[in-house]
């Protein structure tokens, strides 16, 4: 054999014949060898594909065995059972808060056949919205509050606001820009790499909309945000946004290089439509900020979200979702205790959301709810205590009265 001379159509040539060919034609006489069929008829049936293999086209792959659907009256009961009281819940990205929160769910609402919810990892808060939209077995998903207003004024889903309804407010949401040493405002990273996490994640919608409300031109990136930080040591890329409830192990865990720190962003006018200020402090990330210290940013709600479902149109559905809502009320006490994430202790159920409508089967339970407490309080025990409390004086008397209603409501 001559020595290979160079390149031809992507395959070195061997004494004329390219060392693809080779392999090719080894490949027919080990198939024709393993099938018994004779080189020429093995030829025909595999050449095409070990050629296209070859020059990696998209060669169809061999499908696994599909397992046979239930034959027996059991299996089928089964399958029934299985399928009618489980709810797929969209979490979020590994690294974020929301997949954390999905999986507490998963566990404190578990009650086998009568209730199975499954979590998710997703692509994170703006993805779990289209997911809850189009994809099959997404019934429940979290997400944030601004992340309607994108898909209303910008992909412009008609009557996205009555589709997607949400269920309770969950727990905020705090930016955290991380950066170089050499970063030390805002303004140092324009015309800069930043990355903004992947596609349809917080980072990506949320962390837009604040850079495009400063009015700050940026060079963006999508890579996953632990890749972007093995960027930022680089020098490839000046700055990570995360959106994320605090402490994120992101930048909990990490041991940050020299210098590598975390910006502050005052809140301004630019941001009273769905955002907060909040702060991280030195107990969030002790790694990052000085003891004493803080950094201030701003925060946006994180809500459990519903497609609103008929029952009409639904009803098998529509009845797993009242049914999820209520396991979720009736056992709310339960996640707000260890070993669950301590931010459900901060949960209002009863709590509004500006801009979306609450889920009709969930506001009646809280209507309920609300309906037994009042009509448990014994007014006139009340009364006759706060007279106690205050026999020469009527008005502290209604005072100390309605202090305790409304003592009494908040405990609701």
């Amino acid at each position: 054999m001559r020595q290979i001379r160079g390149r031809t159509g992507g395959g070195f040539v061997a004494g004329g014949c390219s060392v693809r060919a080779l392999f090719v034609g080894a490949g027919t006489l080990l198939i024709s060898g393993l099938l018994g069929l004779a080189p020429a008829q093995a030829q025909q049936q595999t050449l095409p594909f070990v050629i296209a293999q070859a020059q990696g086209k998209g060669v169809p792959k061999r499908a696994l065995p599909v397992p046979p659907k239930p034959t027996s009256q059991d299996e089928n009961e089964r399958a029934s059972v299985i399928n009618n009281w489980t709810i797929g819940l969209a979490g979020g990205l590994l690294e974020g808060t929301f997949v954390a929160y999905a999986a507490d769910l998963g566990r404190a609402l578990d009650d086998g056949d009568n209730l199975r919810v499954i979590p998710m990892i997703t692509y994170g808060a703006v993805g779990n919205v289209s997911d809850l939209i189009y994809l099959k077995g997404v019934d429940f998903a979290i997400t944030y509050a601004d992340v309607l207003d994108h898909y209303k004024n910008v992909l412009k889903i008609p009557n996205i606001e009555k589709r997607v309804n949400y269920v309770m407010p969950m727990f905020q949401g705090e930016l955290h820009i991380y950066v170089r040493p050499e970063i030390n405002t805002l303004e140092d990273l324009r015309g800069k790499k930043v990355n903004f996490n992947t596609v349809g994640s917080a980072a990506n919608y949320t962390g837009g909309i604040v850079f495009d409300r400063l009015g700050l031109q940026v060079e963006r990136t999508y890579l996953n945000n632990a890749i972007a930080l093995e960027e930022m040591k680089k020098g490839e890329i000046a700055a990570v946004i995360h959106v994320v409830g605090k402490p994120n192990a992101l930048f909990s865990k990490i041991n940050p290089e020299p210098g590598f720190k975390l910006l502050p962003l005052e809140f301004s006018e630019k941001f009273e439509d769905y955002y907060v200020p909040a702060e991280l402090t030195h107990a969030d990330y002790p790694n990052l900020i000085p003891k004493g210290q803080s950094v201030s940013t701003i925060s946006v709600m994180a809500l459990l979200a519903v497609f609103n479902w008929s029952p009409n149109v639904n009803g098998d559905r529509y009845r797993r979702f009242v049914r999820f809502i209520e396991y979720l009320f009736e056992r709310f006490e339960k996640l707000r205790q260890p070993p669950y994430q301590p931010k459900w202790r901060e949960m209002n159920i009863a709590g509004t959301i500006p801009g979306w409508t609450r889920f009709p089967a969930a506001q009646e339970l809280i209507d309920k709810a609300h309906a037994t407490a009042t009509s448990s309080i014994d007014t006139s025990l009340a009364r006759t205590q706060a007279a106690k409390a205050a026999p020469l004086d009527p008005a502290e008397q209604d005072r100390l009265f309605r202090q305790f209603l409304e003592w009494s409501k908040q405990r609701r």
